[in-house]
């Protein structure tokens, strides 16, 4: 019980600035809107408060600016931290490795393969308001975790040692194959870098639309295997002796959080170190146990990156700067504080 409501309060306290940050971020960009007109347009999208709202206050360009333009973006970048965040926290208690991240078993270099194929090969048009870039990056993705995963299953288990070195073979060779078809087109060049960079430029509520729903089950799904995930920190035979089917929770997981990476990068591209990062600043928080840590980590995450996402498209007004780049700044510094960290430790 105890555990619950240290959970709701950390989850309460963290959407409550989350919530703060979004309306801040609604209003800061090329075209500066007021807190309060921009909190009175996001009232008027909640069913019970728009009918205290004055529509005759607000300016019909800042509704459609915040409400087409801007809302979008934040949704999308809250719901792509989420997602990157979940998959690190799995990712670093599965290999019981503090610097794994979502992209450690080549799901970005998957994602960056399909969507150079898409981009350059096929177009840029695809149903729903979803491009063929995001449709190809997925299916890029989905492929290079299905492979990796089938290397590492030897007569039915999963071995995390081999699962890691098949995740950098073919992160490599799918690096190269990208920039092999990239030699081909160096007209279309700046696309693929300016998609590889990470970005959410091309945010609407359609990609949002499909998204969210995506995340919030396959979120939830991991949920209910935390528990099962302390005891796996504590090693696959203690695990077993503990009463969890070690190698059915692994499999579980690792396709759970391979698949909210994958679907995370299609519409975001590759955007760094926020399941690295968020996760650790969250476990100096919350501690270890994952029954706190990965609903805390998950809306932290949302928060990185909104915050990195308003970042990149303020700093240099009206230039806008890809979000992975920012989060690289941010992320490679504490990434080698973490690699020091751990080489005194081990001496």
């Amino acid at each position: 019980m105890r555990t619950g409501k240290k959970t709701l309060k950390c989850v309460i306290l963290l959407l409550a600035i989350l919530l703060l940050l979004v309306i801040i971020a609604a209003s800061v960009g090329a075209a500066r809107i007021s807190l309060k007109e921009t909190s009175l347009i996001m009232l008027s999208f909640v069913p019970g408060f728009n009918n205290f709202v004055d529509n005759t206050s607000i300016d019909s360009q800042n509704f459609i600016i915040i409400s087409q333009i801007r809302l979008p973006r934040i949704a999308l970048s809250i719901f792509v931290g989420i997602a990157l965040a979940s998959a690190g926290v799995i990712f670093q208690g599965l290999f019981r490795n503090p610097m794994a991240d979502p992209y450690v078993i080549g799901v970005s270099a998957g994602a960056a393969f399909g969507a150079t194929a898409g981009l350059l090969i096929v177009g840029n048009s695809g149903p729903a308001g979803i491009s063929i870039t995001a449709l190809f990056a997925l299916c890029g993705a989905l492929a290079t975790t299905f492979l990796v995963y089938n290397i590492a299953k030897i007569r039915g288990k999963i071995s995390v040692v081999t699962l890691l070195l098949a995740g950098i073979a073919l992160s490599a060779m799918l690096s190269a194959m990208t920039s092999f078809i990239m030699i081909f087109r160096v007209h279309d060049m700046a696309k693929v870098v300016f998609w590889i960079m990470g970005g959410l430029t091309s945010a609407s509520w359609a990609k949002f639309n499909i998204l969210a729903p995506v995340v919030i089950i396959l979120v939830i799904i991991s949920g209910f295997y935390m528990r099962d995930l302390n005891v796996l920190s504590l090693g696959d035979e203690r695990a077993a002796q503990l009463g969890v089917d070690t190698e059915r929770v692994k499999k579980i997981l690792l396709v759970m959080a391979s698949l909210i990476a994958a679907v995370a990068v299609s519409m975001s591209g590759i955007i760094g170190f926020v399941g690295l990062i968020t996760p650790h600043i969250l476990r100096l928080i919350v501690g270890p146990d994952h029954r706190i840590l990965y609903p805390a980590s998950a809306v932290a995450g949302g928060i990185v990156l909104l915050v990195s996402d308003t970042m990149a498209r303020t700093v240099l007004m009206p230039r806008e700067i890809p979000v992975g780049i920012i989060t690289s700044i941010i992320g490679v510094p504490f990434f080698l504080y973490l690699l020091v960290k751990s080489k005194r430790e081990a001496f």
